[in-house]
């Protein structure tokens, strides 16, 4: 077995694991670990092979929500069409970017992130809304900014999605989860085949981070579900480390220019 498929296999297992413990916001690791842990070189590569493993796992775990009826059909598929389209055209700016530079804004998003994810507190639950012309017209809206930021960069952007679908519709958090997995998907599908078109994805790499993610999804999901009353302390962790990793990414990419 090489290097490089031990490397692929554990980098997955690693964002597979992180996304099973605290859930959305793992697929942020993606990009760092197949750019300095399995050796991608090119960064736009890294964002168009991530892209691909977000897709999957998303669509994965949304089969799961749905047989479950964690959907709100018509809101998940509003918000998945008007994302995916910004995802599409955001996709197309990010190719454009030198890569060097895309990582250091990507770094400063992980900093960002970070930030949210060590301020967040438990909000209550919201009560549901009409789903007439005003939620549709707010649900596209904030679909399109998520999109456009999961496009450009590459991203599951669950951390983003969750609160938007909350915030547009007052579903609850449960039906927010299961709806935003179908939108992960359909952005990471629209950013992989933008990328693919032009010839920016490691096809071997992917299904080997695919693999991987899925075993160590398993193990992150059993030990999240022991583990469920640490969840805060979980995320606060899971934060640390992200912006430890934003400062090394910004380090690496300033020392590129």
């Amino acid at each position: 077995m090489s290097a490089t498929l031990l490397a692929a296999l554990g980098s997955g297992g690693v964002v597979g694991f992180t996304l099973g413990l605290v859930g959305g916001g793992g697929s942020i690791l993606a990009v760092p670990l197949l750019l300095y842990v399995v050796g991608v070189a090119n960064p736009h590569v890294a964002i168009g092979t991530s892209a691909v493993a977000v897709s999957v796992n998303a669509f994965a775990n949304f089969a799961v929500h749905a047989r479950a009826g964690h959907v709100w059909w018509r809101c998940a598929a509003v918000f998945a069409l008007f994302g995916t389209i910004a995802a599409l055209g955001a996709s197309t700016l990010g190719k454009a970017m030198d890569g060097q530079h895309l990582l250091f804004v990507f770094g400063v998003v992980m900093i960002v992130v970070g930030g949210l994810m060590l301020r967040s507190k438990k909000a209550a639950e919201p009560a549901g809304r009409p789903v007439d012309l005003r939620m549709c017209l707010t649900t596209a809206l904030v679909a399109s900014a998520t999109g456009a930021a999961s496009g450009f960069f590459g991203i599951g952007g669950g951390f983003l999605i969750v609160p938007a679908l909350i915030l547009a519709t007052g579903m609850p958090m449960i039906q927010a989860v299961g709806s935003s997995l179908l939108a992960i998907g359909a952005f990471g599908l629209a950013t992989a085949l933008n990328y693919a078109a032009s010839g920016l994805i490691d096809w071997a790499v992917a299904a080997e981070f695919v693999l991987g993610g899925i075993l160590g999804g398993i193990g992150g999901t059993v030990l999240g579900s022991r583990l469920a009353r640490r969840k805060a302390v979980l995320n606060r962790i899971f934060a640390i480390l992200i912006l430890a990793v934003a400062l090394y990414v910004l380090a690496r990419s300033a020392l590129a220019f």
